[in-house]
């Protein structure tokens, strides 16, 4: 009985190995991918949604709109189109947090550069400070690279309705001005079909990497989707 045990001993070694490839392979074959959910304005935090927002579970979308870039150029989303990309919304004289994240948002830049799938989009919450050469010196110390990223100014009800109604990053408060706002530290991830993918706190690296990690993750939806 030993010897039978012992001459096939190889044999059984060789049947175990080839039975763990085979588990793991259909394991990963039918293992699905990662993906991400599609956020909804229920699912925000209501002090970020307008009110007229607030109970919408679905087909939410980021609303077009013409603001002018650094460069004075106008830039609306279909120049955008086709392409995923990260949002968030500043003002140039911020003191406490834009300055984290706008650090943050050029090592996003830097580490996106190859990545022709992907674009940034800042806009300012102050467009009566920030006009177009004041946007244009503020790119030009952070180093930004127009073809990758633009910082947008214009008229403040239309980026108060962006920032409350399509990205759901600012809270509602009023300093005796028309359309103040809180901006709050979220960068938002974006599809190519303008649908929210993603929320990230913006003065956060470990943040950034999960955001990062989470781009992994669309591009590849992207990517089967066509």
């Amino acid at each position: 009985m030993l010897q039978f045990f012992s001459k096939y001993k190889f044999f059984a070694v060789v049947m175990l190995v080839l039975s763990a490839i085979i588990v793991t392979a259909i394991y990963q074959i039918l293992k699905p991918n990662p993906t991400l959910p599609v956020y909804q304005p229920n699912r925000v935090n209501p002090e970020l949604v307008d009110e007229s927002k607030r109970r919408v579970k679905k087909y939410h979308t980021i609303d077009d709109f013409a603001l002018l870039n650094q460069n004075g150029d106008t830039i609306t989303l279909q120049d955008y189109e086709g392409k995923i990309y990260i949002a968030d919304f500043f003002f140039t004289t911020c003191p406490t947090i834009c300055p984290i994240m706008k650090d943050h948002m050029v090592k996003l830049q830097h580490i996106l550069m190859d990545n022709d799938e992907v674009l940034l989009l800042s806009h300012s919450v102050t467009p009566e400070i920030d006009s177009v050469p004041v946007l244009k010196a503020y790119a030009k110390s952070k180093g930004v690279i127009d073809a990758k990223w633009n910082m947008l100014t214009g008229d403040k009800k239309q980026i108060y309705d962006l920032a409350r109604k399509s990205y759901l990053v600012a809270k509602d408060e009023s300093y005796g001005g028309d359309y103040d706002m809180i901006h709050t530290e979220n960068f938002v991830l974006v599809d190519t079909r303008r649908r929210i993918r993603g929320f990230y706190d913006g003065t956060d690296w470990v943040e950034m990497e999960r955001l990062l990690a989470d781009l992994e993750i669309l591009q590849r939806e992207e990517h089967q989707s066509r």
